[in-house]
């Protein structure tokens, strides 16, 4: 790749006011790797060594993949210093709620493995798939022994320049002369002694192991079998202890993927994140599962009541909380009741389903849901839901037709709380146990003669 498609920094703000720098590359299903040896890192630098420059060029084949430099290092601001496991969450949400990545896989690389590991567990939603590269769970695993730990942290005020040599030549392997140096000379930039000698202090503490079985996305463990500073007995019990976790153990020493067996490092990741490719959902586009034309499919539309005004109530980042709570809940149901998500639309989504009694019931417990949420908050979440029965048009990962457009038109006319169905959703349902209101013949823009809707009664139904 030559200079003219090197990354274009971009900046996003923390809910604590640091500038994160970050760079977006490739289109496709998100990947987001933090700072991969925390605290070291700098998107600009990385770019100019060209064995780790290959590799992200490698990576962005199919699919997005977001860097980022966390705060008091790189291109971020650096000041405040290097924080608690809790400031590096806010540096990934600041970075993903930027450019509006719903769903998206998450890459712990060696120090950055822990802040991964919890913000998976505390996400669940939002984490399609976790990737643990030559990682941990407490930092007491990653230090090797005490009097070791204490020359190198000696070594960062008396000689700056053989401290980062000796980590280079450590990490990524003492065979690797000037792929090494290269990485030294980037961990000179990428913070000060000063911020080192801080993290290096601070890190001492972090344990996630908590977290371990309560990870829900898929998870992919790889490690160097050689690899110096994590023995290979840590990268097993990671795999062991979080559920159904893929344990892939690569020869060689190197930190580095792009050092040594590259292709099966390569390969390994690519597969797991491609092999249920069709099964999940991406941003804001998704899978149809193959509806087409000539198959008979409900449409169902949900949408926030007054959203906008909501917003300018509340605030950008208090009602993003609240439409966050709107996906997790709606994806929630969807995926209870086998409803794929079409894609969303800022304040609402759009799902399709083979069955209309499914779509009804998942339209109910939406609905239910959003009811005893509002119960115990102060800002009510009110959602209107339409559903409407026909032969849709599969497109580019969307659907077209009359169906859909109808379905939308319904779900418009719904207040905050109400489920709207078109008589043919009724009819497919008839003797399923829900309960109806006629809401007689109504006029939707677009079409000419009225259509019949009817209320669902989800507070009476089944």
């Amino acid at each position: 790749m030559d200079c003219a498609m090197e990354p274009r920094i971009q900046y996003a703000r923390t809910r604590d006011g640091v500038n994160i720098a970050f760079w977006s590359l490739g289109e496709g299903p998100a990947l987001v790797i933090p700072p991969p040896a925390m605290p070291w890192s700098h998107l600009q630098m990385e770019w100019q060594i060209p064995e780790w420059r290959g590799w992200y060029e490698r990576l962005i084949h199919g699919r997005r993949v977001v860097r980022y430099d966390g705060r008091g290092s790189g291109l971020s601001d650096r000041s405040p210093l290097p924080g608690s496991l809790d400031d590096m969450l806010l540096d990934l949400d600041a970075v993903v709620d930027k450019l509006g990545l719903e769903r998206f896989a998450l890459e712990g690389f060696f120090y950055s493995g822990p802040p991964a590991i919890a913000y998976t567990a505390r996400n669940p939603d939002r984490v399609t798939h976790l990737i643990l590269w030559c990682s941990f769970a407490r930092a007491a695993d990653a230090r090797g022994t005490g009097q070791v730990q204490e020359a190198l942290a000696q070594l960062i005020d008396i000689n700056w320049e053989l401290f980062t040599e000796t980590m280079a030549h450590t990490l990524f392997g003492w065979s690797e002369g000037d792929p090494a140096h290269r990485v030294a000379l980037y961990m000179q930039e990428s913070l000060t002694p000063e911020a080192a000698r801080h993290n290096w202090q601070l890190n001492d503490a972090v344990d996630v192991s908590a977290y371990l079985t309560q990870l829900k996305a898929p998870t992919l463990v790889m490690h160097r079998k050689q690899f110096p500073v994590v023995p290979l007995d840590v990268a097993q019990g990671l795999a062991a202890q979080i559920p159904d976790a893929r344990l892939v153990l690569l020869e060689g020493a190197s930190l580095a993927p792009y050092l040594g067996d590259t292709e099966t490092a390569y390969a390994a990741i690519d597969e797991f994140l491609t092999a249920d490719e069709p099964e999940r959902d991406h941003g804001h586009a998704h899978h149809t599962h193959g509806t087409d034309a000539g198959v008979v499919h409900t449409i169902l539309f949900t949408d926030i009541e007054g959203s906008t005004a909501l917003t300018q109530r509340l605030g950008d980042e208090k009602a993003r909380v609240l439409l966050r709570e709107h996906e997790r809940l709606t994806r929630k149901a969807l995926k209870a009741h086998s409803g794929s998500e079409v894609k969303t639309m800022g304040d609402g989504f759009m799902a399709s389903f083979t069955s209309a009694t499914r779509a009804l019931e998942c339209a109910v417990e939406m609905q239910r849901a959003f009811a005893q949420r509002n119960e115990t908050s102060d800002t009510a979440v009110l959602v209107r839901i339409g559903l409407n029965a026909g032969e849709p048009i599969a497109e580019e990962e969307d659907l077209f037709g009359v169906s859909v457009v109808m379905a939308a038109r319904i779900a418009a006319q719904a207040k905050g709380g109400e489920i709207l169905v078109s008589n043919v959703v009724r009819e497919l349902v008839a003797g399923k146990g829900f309960l109806f209101a006629d809401r007689g013949d109504t006029v939707l823009r677009g079409f000419e003669d009225p259509v019949r809707v009817y209320e669902a009664r989800w507070r009476e139904g089944p």
